[in-house]
């Protein structure tokens, strides 16, 4: 099949009635075709250049997210669902150990097992929000192509199977609860590459030759659990195999649905734009986050631009004003100015004239419970010190906390979230409602920086913080100094503050948590005396008066 051309503009002034019967086809011919909200913009670039961050956004710096979903059943790590059917891998042996060869016993069927009986969304998000975060977002779905919500478009949902309840309708109320602004994120666009591995077969062993379930059709379930659904409406398999598909590392070239990918038909294409619409209508997110190089379907389909435009849209008709949030990945300098760039694990290495996000983990993606037999999670310190160099940068962090099977968490995780909820209760004066200084920070760490990596994945790769390491954020006339580590000899230089660099004459030093303290403004800098032991280890924070700022 051809690649079908992008529709790059539609002419200005076209009538909302007629945006809305842009949509021609439903995979569910039964089912009303949800309607694009009219306003004032429209799905090409050129409009959603009207974009403007909101100041609630800017001002949040940090959110919790449940990246959680059936892949987390199995309790084996990230991208359980493509891993189980890649002979010879951990997650394919796993499989083989606890649940059977994937020829009889495929994802659908961990889908069956997957039941959510111990989810408590109101105690976890109260929880998160203790720990500091100003939003709470909750995966809608996965590359697994399973839907965490009452889809009308999509059979394969959380409330026919699985746990049979409606995930994030339970998430949005608990996020309601607790006054956060709640987000979504969508990853189901990439189920058609990414689930080919569900076509193959055991090239060796008693199962050779024997095909997985991918190619399973509605046909093949009577006398089954799932009698009556269709595997194809999960699977998305009734395709030719893209270019390579037989290697197990070129998922990540198929991304953007280059390197001869495979490309998805109308109804795949329509049927995550019917559902996605739906998700936005039903549930009202302030913040949708897109797992795409720029927006979903991008280079095939205008599904993502519609998208775009129905978001911003529906948010203006609520607010009165844009209050949204919209995330997407490796966005170009244009692409920034109509939604916020997403860095996945990793930190932009200067200060960003437009706000962005962090998204990364205190583990994997999905839950791994080698994770925490081997305590192997991020500390509270890592957390913290993330946050304050994403902060310092213009950005904001977006923190998963990997949730078990069974919809809890584990106590090490836990831990790790009260500890930063102990940091941020005597610091996050540093941190909400802050703006960059003209310098982001200092310190031998910034000598050590590795550069972003296709979505990101920069992250840890530098020198480790120290005592040294300093970074700035500043509220009004207020310069605050968040000092990564704490110096054996009880005092901190801060070299940008020395008079030659301009910084003005410092009137006034404190401590978050603790009192006045002395200080000396030297030709080396700030000179400032510490008390014996800092408020928290994980990093301390100097308030500073007079500099310029």
């Amino acid at each position: 099949m051809k690649r079908r051309t992008l529709i790059k503009g539609i002419a200005t002034g076209l009538s909302s009635l007629y945006l809305s019967d842009l949509y021609a086809h439903s995979l569910l011919a039964s089912q009303p075709i949800p309607r694009m909200a009219p306003g004032p913009f429209l799905p090409t670039w050129d409009s959603l250049r009207q974009y403007q961050v909101p100041d609630w956004f800017r001002d949040a710096k940090f959110g919790i997210w449940a990246h959680w979903g059936p892949q987390c059943q199995p309790e084996r790590g990230d991208w359980y669902a493509r891993g189980m059917y890649q002979e010879g891998s951990d997650q394919y042996k796993y499989h083989l150990e606890k649940y059977g060869h994937p020829s009889k016993f495929g994802f659908k069927d961990v889908i069956n097992e997957w039941k959510a009986e111990n989810w408590n969304p109101e105690e976890l998000v109260t929880l998160y929000k203790k720990a500091g975060a100003k939003y709470f977002m909750a995966m809608a779905n996965h590359h697994d192509n399973f839907d965490l919500f009452p889809s009308k478009y999509h059979n394969w949902n959380s409330t026919k199977l699985g746990p049979k309840k409606d995930i994030i309708g339970g998430w949005a109320k608990a996020a309601k609860e607790q006054d956060l602004p709640f987000g979504v994120t969508v990853h189901a666009s990439h189920a058609w590459t990414w689930y080919e591995v569900a076509q193959r077969s055991d090239k060796s062993g008693p199962y050779a030759g024997v095909p997985y379930d991918g190619k399973l059709t509605k046909a093949d379930g009577s006398n089954k659990w799932w009698n009556g659904y269709d595997p194809q409406q999960l699977y998305a398999q009734n395709h030719a195999l893209s270019k390579d598909s037989l290697n197990d590392g070129s998922m990540g070239g198929y991304w953007d649905w280059g390197n001869g990918a495979s490309i998805p038909d109308k109804a795949y294409c329509d049927s995550f734009l019917n559902r996605t619409i739906e998700l936005i209508n039903k549930y009202g997110p302030e913040l949708v986050y897109f797992d795409d190089n720029v927006l979903p379907l991008l280079q095939v389909s205008d599904a993502g631009l519609k998208i775009a435009a129905h978001f911003y849209n529906t948010s203006v008709k609520k607010h009165g004003k844009l209050q949204a949030a919209l995330f997407g990945k490796m966005l170009n300098e244009q692409q920034r100015k109509c939604m916020i760039w997403d860095i996945e694990r990793g930190q932009s290495n200067q200060i960003e004239p437009l706000p962005w996000q962090t998204d990364t983990c205190i583990g994997g993606w999905h839950y791994d419970r080698r994770l925490f037999d081997n305590k192997g999670y991020k500390s509270a310190k890592t957390v913290v010190h993330t946050l304050a160099d994403v902060v310092s940068k213009n950005g904001n962090l977006l923190l998963n906390v990997p949730v078990r099977g069974d919809g809890s968490i584990d106590s090490e995780e836990r831990a790790v979230v009260e500890q930063v909820a102990d940091w941020m209760k005597i610091n996050s004066e540093a941190i909400y409602s802050t703006r960059p200084w003209k310098t982001f920070g200092e310190g031998p760490a910034i000598q050590s920086v590795v550069a972003l990596s296709a979505q990101g994945f920069n992250e840890g790769k530098g020198k480790p913080f120290e005592a040294g390491d300093i970074r700035f954020t500043t509220k009004g006339k207020t310069l605050y100094a968040i000092v990564l580590g704490w110096p054996s000899d009880k005092v901190t230089l801060i070299k940008s503050l020395a008079p030659d660099n301009q910084a003005g004459n410092v009137s006034h030093v404190s401590m978050l948590g603790n009192d006045r303290l002395n200080f000396e403004q030297t030709s080396e800098g700030l000179k400032v005396q510490l008390p014996d032991q800092p408020p928290r280890k994980e990093a301390f924070v100097l308030k500073i008066e007079g500099a310029i700022v």
